[in-house]
């Protein structure tokens, strides 16, 4: 059906406009009397700048989790969809998910199926959301859907909040040596270099003075080459081969490489697993979990997994060849394929996986804070050491003479 958007007054006199989907202009205007609004004027065609903000700017997800929590609620007590989504928007908790869900209002009053409205903000709503919501609108448990997809994103949001909360303290340790380091390289390096001979320097004095002679005359060229480097490798990893890049690298880690993984896995399962439950059919889920793991690696590999379940071969052979999951989960997997309940145990796997990797973090997190603290110190002791030992020699050479 077509969309028209509109300008009208109201019965207290104020100006109202928007858009509604109708079949023509004159079943529109209906509409729009049916909801005490004179309209002033009405043209197909959505309204320029309508809804910009909701289609610009993503929605965090804890916003995203109440709303989805409290639709479930005010449906299951048998409030009407329009009247929800209208005490919803009054709420105005986040100005874009207001702007986004009186959008979904006027598409649904207009005869608009939920999923099909919330398609047209995909950076508000998760298209795997809109899924799971389309099949419970299908199959009439739209309520146990909304209420599985809060707890689905609550139990993301908390892991993704669990391994940026841990990095706090590395890299504020980070950033405080990193500048201790500078403070000493710039201005206690050059006062102490002053009463130094160049026939007494070591190695470590050669060094550390070529650093600081690089810092004092060609520091702005080091500051512009330096934000020339994170802009090209952000735009290099804005890029297909970047993004794979950045995922092998991120795999690899050397402490954190086993923890991307595990999130990534338990990203997919639980995903799939909670796609499954809600009657989405198993292709679908595995091409809607594919653009939604988050690792371009491992989209390729549930790919290959998608066209092996199309031939109707098993899931857990191809996710067993990718070498990205642990054994236990695809032995776990392939009895559930046998004893059909595939998207229960996809979630138990999530759940145990989640608890596990959270452990990982803390102990990767605990075996990083040393290997900062030690490299730092090394860092300032080789400095000492290069401002120290010329002064010694001096002092020993002066005492012989």
């Amino acid at each position: 059906m077509p969309t028209f958007s509109y300008k009208a007054v109201g019965d207290d006199g104020q100006s109202v406009a928007g858009s509604l989907t109708a079949e023509n202009y004159q079943v529109a205007l209906r509409m729009l009397e049916e909801k005490s609004l004179f309209p002033v004027s009405v043209s197909e065609g959505a309204l320029a700048g309508k809804s910009i903000i909701g289609r610009a700017k993503k929605v965090k997800i804890r916003f995203l989790t109440t709303f989805y929590s409290q639709l479930a609620d005010l449906l299951r007590a048998g409030v009407p969809m329009l009247r929800a989504l209208d005490v919803l928007a009054r709420q105005d908790s986040n100005k874009v998910l207001t702007e986004v869900i009186k959008d979904v209002r006027e598409e649904v009053s207009g005869g608009a199926a939920l999923a099909d409205a919330m398609e047209k903000h995909p950076n508000a709503f998760n298209p795997l959301h809109a899924a799971m919501i389309r099949a419970g609108e299908r199959g009439g448990f739209l309520e146990d859907v909304l209420t599985r997809i809060s707890n689905f994103a609550e139990r993301q949001d908390e892991l993704r909040n669990k391994l940026i909360g841990s990095m706090i303290y590395p890299l504020v340790l980070l950033i405080a040596g990193s500048g201790v380091v500078l403070f000493l390289l710039v201005f206690v390096v050059p006062k102490l270099g002053e009463s130094l001979r160049v026939e007494n320097y070591n190695v470590l004095t050669h060094i550390v003075m070529g650093a600081t002679a690089l810092l004092r005359d060609y520091y702005a060229f080091l500051i512009v080459g330096g934000l020339a480097l994170v802009f090209g490798i952000a735009s290099m990893f804005k890029t297909a081969w970047g993004q794979m890049l950045k995922a092998k690298l991120q795999l690899k880690a050397p402490i954190f490489g086993k923890v991307f993984t595990m999130v990534a896995v338990c990203r997919f399962c639980r995903i799939l697993g909670t796609m499954l439950q809600n009657g989405v059919p198993i292709l679908q889920c595995l091409k809607i979990s594919k653009d939604s793991a988050g690792n371009p690696i491992l989209a390729t590999e549930i790919e290959r997994a998608a066209e092996s379940v199309r031939k109707g071969e098993t899931l857990s052979k191809p996710l067993d060849e990718c070498g990205l999951f642990p054994m236990d989960t695809i032995d776990m997997i392939a009895v559930a394929e046998e004893s059909n309940n595939l998207e229960n145990v996809l979630i138990q796997i999530a759940d145990a996986n989640e608890n596990r990797t959270s452990r990982q973090i803390d102990l990767a997190v605990r075996l990083l804070e040393p290997v900062l603290l030690v490299a730092m110190a090394g860092l300032v002791l080789c400095i000492a050491l290069a401002l120290l030992l010329p002064i010694l020699t001096m002092s020993s050479s002066a005492m012989g003479g």
